[in-house]
């Protein structure tokens, strides 16, 4: 029986994207005054090839590109794949060695950076992260229908969850129900994030205090998390009357991740709550009418320091007993992508670039409350495409 497998491998209906992706890097290649990039991290390999498999990516400053493979077999007659077994052995498949390498040194373990260097010893080594997280950032067309499907997918989850709660219940019983709607859903249930060491299962949901519990990952809130080995999100604690459930979990369609929070109130909760909840909307809304190409992040941070400040809610924005130091980022195949809306951030938003705004505040006592969406860059504005229901809502009634 033959192992070939009937389909190409770039995938049928990404031929087009895919190419465009490769002129992109080789354009950036020749500015870099780089011959070529090696690429082997999954989300590099998925990009520029429209799959994840096991090797690299070769692509030149001409724009030629080359999969050289250790798994899967079946594509052995692709003209564009070539088996290895080792990276040492990609050289000799080369009609012309780089005289400067390109490689993403924020992805790739020292060790496997080193093996490609003796691989490759009679080339200079340089870093093409910069280059490639800045392509990535502005999405295509097709890339942005993607995450309009996902948007898609997330709110019907999203529109569920009242009806999902039962009185007695702990926060980690109702993160399962919401994860299983998920992948009901079809959510690959894989939260992919950028950066050391950060980690999470399909995002996170939390109730009360919990909210307040610090993390160790830079992300807007933390949690205790069940045990120690992961500490964020929910952490098995019975939901209480009176307080919050702030649910921000990222949902995965075909690879590409929306970001959105929705939060609820357990009964009646503080009127602090529902103040801090509407500055959130109301964050939201300014940054989408003043967000738009050329702007810089840092100025969308600045307005939605001083909204809060103006409301002397200061204490408790992006954290109370430890503050994240953003109120948004991009996404796409990860969370955390370019850009950043940090104070010092140096991104200027780009036309097709994709942000998640999530400006959130914990109340002692009550939990978090605020919401995220997630937008697409245009020229004059930030176009929102998680649409549904702002308010902070009941739970137990549905939407």
């Amino acid at each position: 029986m033959s192992n070939t497998h009937t389909e190409h491998f770039v995938p049928a209906g990404w031929e087009q994207e895919i190419a465009s992706r490769i002129d992109a890097i080789a354009q950036a290649l020749t500015h870099m005054g780089a011959d070529a990039a090696l690429l082997a991290d999954n989300i590099d390999l998925y990009y520029t090839s429209g799959r994840v498999f096991n090797g690299f990516t070769y692509i030149t400053a001409q724009g030629q590109v080359h999969y050289y493979v250790r798994r899967p077999l079946g594509y052995e007659n692709e003209p564009c794949v070539t088996y290895v077994h080792k990276p040492e052995l990609i050289p000799g498949h080369l009609e012309r060695l780089p005289h400067k390498l390109a490689m993403m040194a924020d992805t790739m373990p020292q060790a496997q950076w080193a093996r490609l260097r003796r691989a490759f010893d009679s080339a200079e080594a340089v870093d093409g992260s910069a280059a490639m997280r800045q392509l990535r950032a502005v999405k295509s067309g097709m890339e942005q229908q993607l995450l309009r499907e996902s948007a898609r997918r997330h709110v019907s989850v999203y529109k569920q969850v009242p009806t999902l709660y039962r009185s007695g219940m702990t926060d980690l019983e109702l993160e399962i129900e919401i994860e299983r709607q998920a992948r009901l859903a079809g959510s690959t249930g894989l939260v992919r994030c950028h950066g050391d060491a950060m980690e999470m299962f399909m995002g996170s949901l939390l109730a009360g205090d919990n909210a307040d519990e610090p993390s160790p990952y830079d992300f807007a809130m933390g949690g205790a998390g069940i045990n120690l080995s992961q500490p964020v999100g929910a952490n098995g604690s019975i939901i209480k009357l009176h307080t919050t459930i702030m649910v921000d979990m990222g949902m995965n369609y075909g690879g590409y991740m929306t970001d959105m929070t929705r939060t609820y109130a357990v009964g009646n909760v503080p009127d602090i709550a529902k103040k801090a909840h509407q500055l959130s909307v109301d964050i939201n809304h300014r940054l989408a009418r003043e967000g738009r190409h050329g702007v810089e992040a840092r100025e969308l941070y600045a307005t939605a320091l001083e909204m809060t400040q103006e409301a002397g809610l200061a204490d408790y924005f992006m954290g109370h007993r430890q503050h994240a130091g953003f109120v948004g980022h991009g996404i796409g195949l990860e969370t955390n992508e370019a850009p950043v809306l940090a104070p010092r951030s140096r991104d200027v938003l780009h036309t097709g670039q994709v942000i998640a705004i999530e400006p959130k505040y914990v109340l002692p006592g009550i939990g978090a409350v605020g919401i995220e969406n997630t937008y697409i860059v245009q020229p004059h504005c930030l176009e929102c495409i998680t649409t549904m229901p702002e308010e902070l809502h009941e739970m137990g009634k549905p939407y």
